[in-house]
């Protein structure tokens, strides 16, 4: 038996586990590979890790993929709450300056969400939550309006919960395609979003228990925003009343991100159906006279928001 081969202290059973990775044709492969091995040892390592602690790990690891559906994703949420999605969305997106920032995906994203077109409503279920109306342009970084971009955007229900995990609603209520017109305008109605807990009923739940934290994220409208020959952007818009800014479960605010909904009277409206869409009244395009559902009653909300994409390859 070689040296290497019977090597038992801490040290040398890592340089032998990173060792054995060192024949991996892709470099960047190698590289991520040698370096999870030794950050892994590490930590068991330093926090000397028991067998029975190892053992709980790897049941609660268990126990997360398994509670995985194809409209759940436990991983990607335990990848939110331990703060790491948002720590690779900062390492990878830096942008250029005056540039709409990222943040994470969340484990809600569905692919394919109906194109409807602008000015219209992704709200599919008429019930509770407040009218809004959110409009703005697409623009390049040097300010040039971005004709054809496109919005995939989808948020959670005046109950706290996505489509893809509500048996109550349509698989499509509440998430929409837009593309911008000739001038880069873009417009859609929804509900102005609402605090939320991410799924707290499974392993992730019970860590955040354990560790005496809360499960909640302050009210946002997810975004991704492409365009032809621009970095496609990630990013949330949260509502700038809500309580759990300072303390979102899974890290994801940006000062940049926070925007205002600004509260229109009942009287305001210009007569569009709550499921059908913004009336037609500010000219062609729809995009300059917002109008509120009809039989709304009460408070609905407007922002206008612009969008900077940075050039591909930047």
């Amino acid at each position: 038996m070689t040296d290497a081969a019977s090597a038992t202290t801490p040290a040398q059973l890592t340089a032998r586990a990173a060792a054995s990775f060192a024949r991996t044709p892709d470099d960047r492969l190698r590289f991520l590979l040698e370096e999870l091995v030794r950050h892994l040892h590490g930590y068991v390592t330093e926090t000397g890790l028991t067998v029975d602690e190892w053992a709980a790990a790897v049941d609660f690891l268990t126990r997360a993929g398994q509670t995985c559906t194809a409209h759940r994703q436990e991983l990607i949420l335990l990848s939110d709450t331990l703060g790491v999605s948002m720590l690779v969305d900062l390492l990878d997106h830096t942008g250029a300056p005056g540039t709409t920032e990222s943040t994470v995906l969340g484990p809600f994203y569905v692919p394919d969400a109906p194109e409807r077109p602008l000015g219209s409503s992704i709200v599919e279920v008429a019930g509770p939550g407040r009218p809004a109306r959110i409009a703005g342009r697409v623009l390049s970084s040097d300010g040039r309006p971005v004709a054809g971009a496109l919005l995939d955007v989808w948020q959670n229900a005046a109950n706290g919960r996505y489509a893809v995990e509500d048996p109550d609603q349509p698989d499509t209520n509440l998430r929409g395609r837009f593309h911008t017109d000739s001038g880069g305008n873009f417009s859609f109605w929804t509900l102005r979003p609402t605090d939320y807990t991410v799924p707290d009923d499974g392993p992730v739940g019970a860590l955040l228990r354990a560790a005496a934290r809360h499960p909640w994220r302050p009210a946002h409208v997810h975004l991704i925003v492409s365009a032809p020959g621009y970095r496609t952007v990630t990013t949330h818009w949260f509502d700038d009343e809500s309580a759990y800014l300072d303390s979102d479960a899974v890290f994801g605010v940006k000062d940049s991100l926070i925007c205002h909904f600004e509260p229109h009277p009942a009287s305001q409206t210009g007569g569009a159906s709550q499921t059908g869409g913004a009336s037609q009244t500010g000219g062609a395009s729809g995009l300059d006279e917002p109008g509120a559902p009809i039989g709304a009653g009460g408070t609905w909300y407007s922002v206008e928001r612009d969008v900077v994409l940075a050039p591909a390859g930047s």
